[in-house]
């Protein structure tokens, strides 16, 4: 991640300005008592103006600039690997929504907002000290003091808004994940009844969100309150020891002597003191939420294991002990072996992770333990249980698959899988579909993702409970059809089918 480093440099040049601004006023409030010309003070309160201003454009600019440029690899990253490629773990949808946006969106505000500041932060408070020591050695001497303990008071603050930023994250990707699953069982919650109890869940899961977004508002505001004290006593006690030097009633003597001019160069130039650490204080909230977010991404971007030589044929697939584990969970040890024809069930109850053996025999979620000799992944097919569905005609979302495939080709694997009914009743491949495939039922949704794969013309087919939502002779035509493509394809299905189970050559329970 790059460091925004330009826009930090535009943040240091308006310190300049402000050092420049407080001398103008210095110098034109000391030569209007001495009655001389104010020229070179007006000139120089303008000048210092305008550096802070065009600095202050600048730095932002450039920040949401550099932070878009140096965040673009990883957002395209991460959506290649969210959409297909190997997952350290399996990642519900909502979750995946919230990473892929929100968690990337925060990665950038970090980048744009905080990253530039920090370095300001570092180096501006010691710009000023160093400029108000021009004029007053001690004036510097008291804003550098005021800096130790509200360094000690930011890194406690810090400390707990970390833990505060994690647990808000979670409990977004949690909430994200909830509302999808539950607007996917949308129909199924209105038929049982369940919708005050799915609302009282969804009510809880609001407010953990609330309650852990209040917890890191509350430090937030925790770090502005311990900023804004020292920022006072700084400013407070610069004031006192200039006015009491010029009175010359200080209790104690100094190694100094200060002019008019310089004590209000060294007042005026106090409150600049601590403007890098309200920038970094206002901006620290992204900070926190963007290494959460980095904590979730890294190792979804982490480089995958190298894929088989791309020339090697399709010979099979063989599973040795696999396990697959994420925290609450554990599938496995599964073992099978799958020659190049042929088909083997995975059965089980539902939960049991079948999905996720199939997830994980396309590549698309890493054992934990055991192995998979993993086909190329141009030579798998995979017939979801819902498969993705893209606003156009129903032959749009057919020729997915092949999109060289010929209407011909794509008519004679709709009859084969059942699909030629609703061709004839609903206008053909011209049938329009939206997002969600609204107007089609669940089975002929699996019949849809079952035609894209066999259209591929892939050895491997990968099927997700492929006869369920089907009535008996539907269920039965799908049988076949998988049984006789077993002759000349390598099958592994997901089902609950026991029929189904029966033709298969091995059956691999969980």
């Amino acid at each position: 991640m790059r460091k925004n480093s330009r826009a930090g440099a535009f943040w240091l040049l308006d310190i300049g300005g402000a050092a420049v601004f407080a001398w103008g006023l210095a110098a034109a409030v000391a030569a209007l008592i001495d009655g001389l010309p104010l020229l070179v003070g007006v000139a120089a309160m303008l000048g210092g103006g305008a550096i802070r201003a065009l600095s202050g454009f600048a730095a932002q600019s450039l920040a949401i600039r550099e932070a878009q440029r140096s965040v673009a690899p990883v957002r395209a990253q991460l959506h290649r690997r969210l959409l297909g490629e190997v997952l350290p773990r399996p990642i519900p949808i909502g979750e995946s929504a919230a990473i892929a946006i929100d968690h990337v969106d925060r990665i950038e505000a970090h980048a744009a907002r905080f990253l530039p500041v920090r370095q300001a932060a570092a180096l501006g408070p010691l710009l000023v000290a160093g400029c108000v020591a021009l004029a007053s050695p001690i004036a510097a001497a008291i804003l550098i003091g005021t800096l130790i303990p509200f360094v000690l008071g930011m890194i406690l603050a810090g400390t707990m808004a970390r833990r505060a930023a994690d647990a808000q994250l979670r409990a977004l990707e949690q909430l994200s994940d909830l509302f999808v699953e539950r607007l996917r069982s949308l129909a199924m919650i209105r038929h049982f009844g369940a919708g005050e109890r799915i609302t009282r869940q969804i009510g809880a899961a609001t407010q953990g969100v609330a309650t852990r977004t209040l917890a890191v508002l509350r430090i937030a505001f925790l770090s502005s309150a311990v900023l804004e004290f020292f920022a006072a006593l700084s400013v407070a006690l610069v004031a006192v020891y200039c006015g009491f030097s010029l009175l010359g009633i200080l209790p104690f003597p100094v190694p100094e002597t200060l002019t008019f001019r310089e004590a209000l160069f060294a007042l005026a130039l106090a409150p600049e003191f601590y403007l890098p650490m309200r920038r970094l204080a206002a901006a620290y909230h992204e900070k926190q939420l963007g290494e959460a977010a980095h904590a979730v991404i890294d190792p979804l971007c982490a480089a995958p294991p190298a894929p088989p030589a791309a020339h090697a044929a399709f010979v099979g697939i063989e599973v040795t002990d696999l396990v697959i584990a994420w925290p609450g969970a554990r599938i496995g040890p599964v073992s099978f072996r799958l020659g190049n024809t042929g088909m083997v069930a995975l059965t089980g109850p539902t939960g049991s992770g079948k999905t996720s053996v199939l997830a994980a025999c396309a590549g698309q979620v890493a054992a934990s333990e055991g192995r998979v000799s993993a086909p190329l992944m141009p030579n798998i097919a995979w017939a979801a249980q819902r498969p993705l569905v893209v606003p156009g005609t129903l032959r749009d979302n057919l020729a997915l698959a092949r999109p060289e495939a010929g209407e011909r080709e794509i008519l004679e694997i709709c009859d084969r899988v059942g699909l030629g009914p609703l061709l004839a009743a609903r206008g053909g491949l011209d049938l329009t579909l939206d997002h969600r495939a609204a107007g089609l039922s669940g089975g002929e949704l699996r019949r849809l993702g079952l035609a894209r794969a066999l259209l591929s013309r892939r050895p491997l087919l990968l099927c997700d409970e492929p006869t369920a939502d089907l009535d008996a002779a539907s269920a039965a035509q799908i049988t076949a059809l998988l049984t006789e493509l077993a002759k000349t394809h390598a099958i592994l299905v997901a089902t609950h089918d026991i029929v189904l189970a029966a033709h298969a050559q091995a059956e691999v329970r969980l």
